[in-house]
């Protein structure tokens, strides 16, 4: 799972070295105003939220820094990915077995957050498919401005499993 994480990473590496500056920092039409670099932010909050979360074993993916330096500077989020690529990495074995506890705002009208008990590896599959749906986003806006991204970028594992078994028939 650790190496599901380490891939969806590698990924955004992929993007974060083809794409200029200025274009990870436009904000689109659409999207809400969007640029490429709050997306992939986001993405990168979430997996600091997470790694928090297995050193104290409450995972509180509201409390994200949503760092402007992260989401204005292509170098600065390299450098914050290869740091979570790490970070994975050297997790003691056994803690995606982990119990733990998870905050998390998901009703619009409550004024309280969640609280649900879960485990280190579910968490860890949320992440990595929360990653992914944001980077289908983000390979709209890369197309929006031409810039190309792996074939791959934004789509599940499952679902290019899935192409593949079409194409060989």
């Amino acid at each position: 799972m650790i190496s599901a994480v380490e891939d969806i990473l590698h990924q955004g590496r992929a993007l974060l070295h083809t794409i200029r500056p200025d274009a990870y920092t436009c904000k689109q039409e659409g999207a809400q105003g969007s640029s490429i670099g709050a997306h992939y932010r986001h993405v990168l909050d979430h997996f600091s939220c997470l790694l928090e979360g297995i050193r104290s074993g409450e995972i509180n993916y509201d409390q994200r820094r949503r760092s402007p330096e992260l989401e204005g500077s292509p170098e600065a989020a390299m450098r914050a990915t290869n740091e979570l690529i790490k970070q994975f990495r050297v997790l003691p074995p056994g803690s995606l077995q982990e119990e733990c506890t998870v905050v998390y705002s998901v009703g619009y009208g409550d004024a309280e957050v969640q609280s649900v008990r879960s485990n280190v590896a579910r968490e860890v599959m949320f992440c990595v498919g929360h990653a992914i749906h944001h980077f289908a986003v983000l390979k709209l806006l890369c197309a929006a401005i031409a810039v190309s991204v792996p074939y791959e970028f934004g789509i599940a594992p499952s679902t290019l499993k899935h192409l593949e078994s079409q194409s060989a028939h």
